[in-house]
């Protein structure tokens, strides 16, 4: 089956934004081979991530249940935030520092999985920390960072303790400000986006699944073919020895028979040697057998 529009995005946007441009060729092509013409345009719009975005989106479409994960810690931290419950803010705020810099790690890590020589490579991860940190303050961030779709990363300017030197920290003032100005977008609207972007994460989860279980797939076969290959070359071998012991069989035979025909005509020569010298010899008796007769016929007359 033809791969979706959605799912050569997710292409796109996991590879590394160096292959970005020429990805995005062939995959309008294939929408175009696939006769989706909206398709094909909404892929050719689509926009190089910077590398940090594509840190990212990395993690976000290869294990989406960990960035899933920042929804629940986002609605504590906010909570905690209105309520302005210091001591629980300030665990919360050492909760977000220990999982954003599991995330940015975790997403290192598979940059290197997919392109092993950026091990050694300088990679923006004060950018990919930021944009976490971005994502669990905004709703609206973290539904990007869902998505999988980042084009670049995104400045923090939430709540909590200062990660970084160019992250702020809200005061009461500002929260009790930020509370009721916050109060009025907390409406229907906000729910129906959460639970939009819930379902498009349960469908992304379950696609990426799918895709796991295909690449696995793909790999038993791969290796079954690979040992079917190496059985056939193996019994193809063996019939070209079996061919080989057969024909040195059969030269042996060959010999062996030539070698009984020469016995047999050696045998036959010397039966008839051994006849000719028993007609010899049986000459040689009749005439012995004259001989005495006529001796004795001479010594009897005398």
């Amino acid at each position: 089956m033809a791969p979706t529009v959605d799912e050569l995005a997710d292409e796109l946007y996991a590879a590394p934004p160096a292959e970005f441009v020429a990805n995005r060729r062939r995959a309008v092509d294939q929408a175009r081979r696939n006769r989706d013409s909206k398709g094909a345009a909404a892929l050719g719009k689509l926009r190089k991530p910077t590398v940090a975005a594509w840190l990212v989106n990395l993690l976000a479409l290869r294990q989406p249940e960990l960035v899933a994960e920042l929804a629940d810690l986002s609605r504590e931290l906010r909570t905690a935030q209105r309520e302005l419950k210091g001591a629980r803010l300030r665990e919360l705020s050492a909760q977000r520092r220990a999982a954003v810099g599991a995330l940015v790690q975790r997403a290192r890590a598979l940059a290197v999985e997919e392109r092993p020589e950026l091990a050694d490579g300088k990679l923006p991860l004060a950018e990919v920390e930021s944009t976490f940190a971005a994502a669990l303050a905004d709703e609206e961030v973290a539904a990007q960072v869902r998505s999988g779709r980042l084009i670049r990363s995104v400045a923090y300017a939430g709540f909590g303790e200062v990660p970084r030197p160019r992250l702020r920290l809200v005061t009461n003032d500002e929260a009790e400000e930020a509370e009721r100005a916050g109060g009025a977008r907390a409406t229907t609207r906000d729910r129906e986006e959460e639970r939009r972007a819930s379902a498009e994460r349960r469908a992304r989860i379950e696609r990426n699944r799918e895709r796991a279980a295909l690449r696995k797939e793909l790999a038993a076969a791969r290796t079954e073919e690979k040992q079917a290959g190496a059985a056939a070359e193996r019994a193809a071998r063996e019939e070209r020895e079996g061919a080989d012991e057969l024909a040195r069989i059969e030269a042996h035979l060959a010999e062996l028979e030539r070698r009984r025909s020469a016995a047999e005509a050696e045998l036959g020569r010397r039966r008839v040697a051994r006849k000719a010298v028993e007609r010899q010899a049986a000459a040689a008796r009749r005439r012995s057998g004259e001989v005495e007769g006529a001796l004795e016929s001479l010594e009897t007359s005398d």
